[in-house]
């Protein structure tokens, strides 16, 4: 017997008849002895639809109004989750952010969990009571007022509710059967994993994976709790029950690395398009030109990620790139506008036109020469770099978006990660 938390995304919740078969899924695992809770995004679509609505009302709006507009998406799917599992014959009832609680800092619309007491949900298990929770939400204490975590927060609550319950397994459902060694639309013959490593996981969510959010990530890997990634649309009959002895049969499991038995030195390649780079050009090379620039804009909330600096031949002029979120580059134009007369660049220009394309795996830590070979394989391809970053366990690099899939394939093939 486990206590297992599921999580089911948008996609699987889509319409009513998607909720009976997340229902059937649910039961499976109640009729194996299991004890569940489930956590639930809105259903596709809805939350859009909510934002537009906010947007339509006002441009400019009150952050505590929008999170208590976007939240009721979450609390629609809860409640109709509920009621069907009840006309299934199981006992369940629906809990909102607010009544569990799930404790937020005040920072609507992009809330962060500070805490989640978990005895009450935990109680209720025991008395064999499916508790069926809206995700994405929660309540800020101060001024008793609903907040949501920001896109894919539904994950994060999922994760945080099974770290509060001390529970032994978090299912994520979604609309892929796992976690792939890339984008199998790319690359046809990319692999599922069966595990893959906490550290790993963190930095494809980061770099371009939309499997997982990366906040929930962080979390399973700071409190150790196991998290799978599988498919909802599955046959629930076809499934086994979660059991310790089949929990790295089915998905993905995330796990510890010392859980991996055989290592790849890489084990995935992710890539993203909505990324845009930002050069200005003839700053004076100076102390502090840096800060002026990267200064306003971390205050601004604008991340910054490569970053590239070219002194010029008579060394005292140089040019910065660096590259933000394709979605901040007006916002980050803007900043860099207003602080033109203390950074002094000659001009900016800018490109949305760009990719970033990571090689990821742990076993690059005790391999050398990983870079040398993309870099060697990148350019027999007549692939340019514009920019690169590193870690202990990826490399990322910039091109020119037009050559992002080709990137995509070459790497794959190049660290042999295509199945047979």
């Amino acid at each position: 017997m486990s206590v297992v938390v599921m999580k089911f995304g948008g996609t699987s919740v889509a319409n009513v008849e998607r909720i009976r078969n997340v229902a059937k899924h649910v039961k499976r695992e109640i009729d194996a002895g299991n004890k569940v809770a489930v956590v639930v995004s809105a259903m596709s679509g809805v939350t859009n639809q909510l934002v537009g609505y906010v947007r339509e009302a006002s441009l400019l709006h009150d952050a505590r109004e929008y999170d208590a507009i976007v939240a009721t998406g979450e609390q629609v799917t809860a409640g109709l989750l509920a009621i069907v599992l009840q006309s299934m014959g199981l006992k369940a009832r629906s809990w909102q952010g607010w009544q569990i609680p799930i404790i937020t800092d005040d920072a609507h619309g992009v809330a962060r969990i500070k805490d989640i007491p978990g005895e009450k949900i935990r109680q209720r298990l025991e008395e064999g009571e499916v508790a069926v929770i809206t995700g994405f939400q929660g309540v800020e204490p101060t001024r008793n007022r609903v907040s949501t975590l920001g896109r894919g927060g539904s994950d994060t609550s999922a994760v945080a509710l099974a770290i509060a319950v001390k529970a032994d397994l978090c299912d994520i459902y979604t609309d892929v059967d796992g976690v792939y060694t890339t984008d199998p639309r790319i690359v046809p013959k990319a692999q599922r994993l069966q595990k893959i490593s906490y550290e790993e996981m963190l930095e494809m969510a980061s770099l371009g994976s939309k499997v997982m959010q990366t906040r929930s990530v962080e979390l399973a890997m700071v409190h150790k709790m196991r998290t799978r990634v599988l498919s909802s649309f599955v046959a629930p009959d076809a499934m086994p029950a979660a059991s310790p002895d089949n929990w790295d049969k089915l998905g993905t499991i995330i796990c510890s690395e010392d859980e991996i038995v055989e290592q790849r030195v890489v084990s995935g390649i992710a890539y993203a398009k909505d990324e845009a780079k930002v050069t200005l050009l003839q700053i004076e090379d100076k102390p502090g030109v840096a800060a002026s620039i990267f200064g306003p804009l971390a205050d601004a909330n604008i991340n910054v990620d490569m970053i590239v600096q070219n002194l010029s031949s008579d060394g005292k002029r140089t040019d910065m790139t660096f590259t933000v979120q394709g979605s901040d580059l007006p916002k980050a134009l803007d900043v860099l506008k207003g602080a033109h007369k203390t950074i002094g660049y000659f001009d900016v220009t800018s490109s949305t036109e760009v990719a970033k394309v990571s090689v990821i795996g742990v076993g690059m830590r005790s391999h050398a020469g990983v870079a040398a070979q993309m870099f060697k394989a990148l350019a027999e391809k007549g692939i340019n770099i514009l920019a690169i970053t590193t870690s202990e366990i990826k490399i990322s690099v910039l091109i020119d978006a037009a050559y992002a899939e080709l990137a995509v394939r070459t790497l794959h093939s190049l660290f042999g990660l295509a199945k047979d």
